[in-house]
């Protein structure tokens, strides 16, 4: 395979000096010819594999966290050329989702004992996203911790915790194939994949070959009940929470009061007040590993 590696030098936690060497050494040269690249500016990422896809490379990699990876991979949809991850990131959702180690090494052996399955992928507004998409509380932390001098998991929840304090939740008018209702709610989350990263899952039952999108709106909560609802996030419980429902369907409009923020596979992006996520079946080929369950 002809294969394109591109590294955001940036993202995640990670010193990513050493990747270029581990790629030399565990990509099997007599089965791949490996070209590398690195990003040098935001949306960088994205040029590089729309190239990658006119000059017909089989494979692009993201090297990097969510972001990185959702500029790589909506340069990819609808296209021949599949996405590779090696997760560097500060969740790498969409990684985990898909059982790729978070180990380096061991996720770039995709390259040389993976397959290449077709998975579906979500767009708000035409944008294309992979793991979730989400506003309200969520939203606003990723805004906020985009803007953090330091990344990593324990930022977030320092981060998270600030903008709890402050939070109102807001009104919400929503459409999900046709099934109108009005909600109050904390956060809505839209999701292609089960998790938001770090094995915080937002849609437990979502997976990303059903054609569907999950949508979980998780109502207004006192403090008091906060330590729950993240314990049942992190077990892969939050379904079984009476402050959450979620909903499926293949279409859903969200009409909120004004323009705001909505994060979109975790980076923050201002948004109209009305928004429309849709579902695109198997519209991406991704490289994962040949023990990866039926039901991701």
């Amino acid at each position: 395979m002809h294969i394109l590696a591109i590294i955001n030098p940036v993202s995640g936690t990670s010193n990513k000096d050493k990747i270029p060497r581990l790629i030399d050494t565990v990509v099997e040269p007599d089965r791949h010819e490996v070209s590398i690249m690195a990003t040098e500016y935001p949306g960088h990422a994205h040029e590089i594999a729309e190239q990658a896809v006119k000059d017909g490379f089989d494979v692009v990699v993201a090297i990097g966290g969510d972001g990185t990876v959702n500029e790589v991979g909506s340069a990819l949809c609808g296209t021949p050329t599949a996405l590779a991850i090696v997760p560097c990131g500060s969740g790498n959702g969409l990684a985990r989702h898909l059982r790729i180690s978070m180990n380096a090494n061991r996720a770039l052996q995709v390259l040389n004992n993976g397959v290449v399955g077709k998975f579906d992928y979500c767009t708000v507004n035409g944008k294309p996203f992979f793991c979730t998409c989400g506003m309200g509380f969520d939203a606003t932390v990723s805004y906020k911790f985009s803007n953090e001098g330091t990344r990593g998991f324990i930022t977030y929840i320092k981060t998270a915790l600030t903008e709890y304090i402050k939070y109102k939740p807001q009104e919400y008018i929503i459409d999900i194939d046709g099934m109108r209702m009005k909600e109050k709610a904390f956060v809505i989350a839209c999701c292609n994949a089960a998790q938001y990263g770090n094995n915080a899952y937002i849609a437990p039952r979502a997976t990303m070959q059903d054609g569907m999108l999950d949508l979980t709106v998780m109502h207004p909560f006192n403090f008091v009940e906060s330590p729950l609802i993240g314990a049942r996030l992190f077990l892969r419980q939050l379904g079984h929470d009476n402050h959450v429902s979620i909903y499926r369907g293949k279409r859903v409009t969200i009409e909120r009061s004004h323009d705001d923020i909505l994060h979109i596979d975790g980076d923050p992006v201002m948004m109209p007040a009305r928004v429309v996520i849709e579902n695109v079946r198997r519209g991406i080929n991704i490289l994962v590993p040949p023990t990866l369950p039926d039901d991701v």
